[in-house]
């Protein structure tokens, strides 16, 4: 019985790392709720103790912020957004800066798979009409949104359980980080100038670059001042999960917009996904297969190794769940390598984040493929930058 409760757990690791198991139709949401649910049926965990493992205030934070996205999605403000970075930049060196700094700004505050969804289509329109290659604006915005969501705790969905798990404040884990976001940005625009001759260019376009899309301004408006309120409970000091929830309450009460088209850009497999996390986790240190990573993350060097392979083979989410157990509560600085390094590691290659895959899947349909060896050319030499960045930012 034992064998066969590593196998599942080894098997349920091995779809979480490959979004899919040979085979089977499933996505890691369903791979996480099967394998979550073997536990149980094994008698490694009972139910009440599987319920319990499953954090409230993380899949709370996670769904309310990601209402306050859709919101923010319907009212057009991710293009208006995007629309005004690049209103400023005529060059094709200047549209490089824009999309960088623009999804890595965007995707700080909001969700950056969020980002990636919303502004990939319009990279390529903007790309079509200037006629420019896509794929260095494609590589910047999927690194962008990375990079950029390295700076708070809503920026990606790792953030997310991590400010969850750690009580590090909104303000205080920004102060830390938005600084190595910044530098890792600009870094990020040298080596694709360096990458791609094409990019370097200063001369300005014969057309200026727009961005068409509708917005749709009571939402619009509506969307800005819970989201603005929202920001500041964060900075102030608010529980972050109580106020995400609170905020996307307030979005819910409308005479005008139907629910359905909300909750249906919610992205419950997510949500789904973290539940059965929490409660494979859980059997993974009832069953002890955690003890021999203690002494490996005792070194910050040795966790911030520990953390990029997890992350690379397991995916991020997945890894900070494993390794959080093994840290102390009161290590912050801990937590702050392990939030960056989760979240850096997703540019080593086009498997290490959602974000990526999402850029990649939707370049795909418009006729621009985005290789795994193209990425990785670009990935490899800025994840090892970035993340020597943020570990000596950090001690």
């Amino acid at each position: 019985m034992l064998i066969i409760k590593y196998i599942i757990l080894a098997l349920t690791y091995l779809g979480l790392g490959l979004g899919y198991l040979p085979a089977l139709r499933m996505n890691r949401a369903t791979i996480a709720m099967t394998g979550s649910a073997f536990m149980v049926a094994l008698g490694v965990l009972n139910l009440s103790e599987a319920w319990r493992a499953i954090d409230p205030g993380t899949i709370i934070f996670l769904l309310g912020m990601m209402v306050v996205n859709s919101c923010l999605g319907a009212s057009g403000f991710f293009q208006l957004a995007l629309g005004f970075f690049t209103r400023f930049a005529n060059t094709p060196l200047g549209i490089l800066a824009a999309i960088t700094f623009g999804s890595g700004i965007l995707s700080a505050l909001f969700l950056n798979d969020t980002t990636a969804i919303l502004l990939t289509p319009l990279t390529i329109t903007l790309c079509r009409t200037l006629a420019i290659n896509p794929l260095p604006y494609l590589l910047a915005l999927a690194g962008g949104t990375n990079l950029g969501s390295v700076a708070t705790l809503s920026g990606n969905p790792q953030n997310i359980l991590i400010g969850s798990l750690s009580k590090i404040s909104y303000l205080e884990f920004a102060s830390y980080l938005t600084p190595v976001a910044l530098i890792c940005l600009v870094i990020q625009i040298g080596w694709l100038y360096w990458l791609y001759p094409e990019v370097r260019s200063v001369k300005p376009f014969a057309v200026s670059p727009q961005i068409r899309y509708r917005l749709y301004k009571p939402l619009l408006v509506k969307s800005l001042v819970v989201t603005i309120g929202l920001l500041i409970a964060f900075v102030a000091g608010a529980p972050l999960a109580e106020s995400a929830w609170v905020a996307a309450t307030f979005l819910f009460i409308t005479r005008r917009l139907k629910p359905q088209r909300i909750l249906k850009a919610v992205d419950w497999d997510l949500l789904i996904m973290f539940a059965g996390l929490f409660v494979i986790t859980k059997a993974t240190q009832k069953l002890g297969i955690l003890d021999d990573l203690t002494d490996l993350v005792q070194a910050p060097l040795s966790l911030l190794g520990v953390t990029v392979v997890l992350s690379n083979l397991i995916s991020n989410v997945p890894a900070v769940l494993v390794l959080q157990s093994l840290i102390s509560p009161d290590d912050t600085k801990a937590w702050l390598l392990l939030a960056a390094g989760s979240t850096l590691a997703g540019n080593l290659t086009l498997l290490g984040s959602v974000a990526n895959l999402i850029v990649a899947e939707l370049g795909s349909k418009q006729g621009y493929r985005l290789s795994f060896k193209e990425h990785f050319r670009f990935g490899l030499p800025l994840t090892l930058v970035t993340l020597a960045i943020a570990y000596f930012w950090i001690y």
